[in-house]
């Protein structure tokens, strides 16, 4: 009896869900700004991925070429981003108040590299007024990237062994 295949979709959901667990969790405890502690989530999500890859290709006994692994991870990865989009607009509409954290956290920055206060109030005002445009193309790039990594890596380690005699047409789009 062969392994059910779990769908792109419901691996891209749970990982959507982690990270969301995980945002909110440093969001909540006040580490944010900390750099090193923003990227756990990223390794999490690179992680996901390339589990995910090589956990289809065990469920279809890694009967499949190099471009299916990376289809199925990217697909993963799609859909992780759209979840993660949803979450950063709902997020700051719930709470508007990191959004200016975040503009207090960017003056403080200029500052410390000397910008005159002219400069300053006029990269505020832009950055206030296009803020959530910022935050979703950011994130749209950012996820989509590294999920691209991701599902290079996870298709170029996971064992390749096709059958090209047998025409398993289920196993397409998977």
């Amino acid at each position: 009896m062969q392994e059910k295949i779990t769908t792109p979709a419901t691996k891209g959901i749970i990982i959507g869900l982690i990270l969301i667990c995980l945002a909110l969790a440093v969001s909540f405890s006040g580490t944010k700004m900390n750099k090193p502690v923003q990227y756990i989530g990223y390794v999490v999500y690179l992680a996901g991925i390339i589990f995910s890859i090589s956990q289809y290709g065990k469920q279809i006994n890694y009967n499949s070429t190099f471009g299916n692994y990376f289809g199925h991870g990217f697909k993963i990865a799609a859909i992780v981003t759209a979840i993660m989009i949803v979450f950063i607009v709902v997020f700051m509409m719930v709470f508007p108040e990191f959004k200016d954290k975040a503009l207090d956290e960017a003056r403080k920055n200029m500052v410390s590299k000397n910008y005159t206060d002219d400069q300053i109030d006029k990269a505020m005002d832009f950055t206030k007024k296009f803020f959530l445009v910022f935050l979703v193309a950011g994130t749209l790039i950012g996820y989509l990237i590294i999920g691209a990594i991701a599902a290079l890596i996870g298709a170029a380690m996971t064992k390749k062994n096709p059958n090209n005699f047998s025409q398993d047409i289920n196993q397409i789009g998977s």
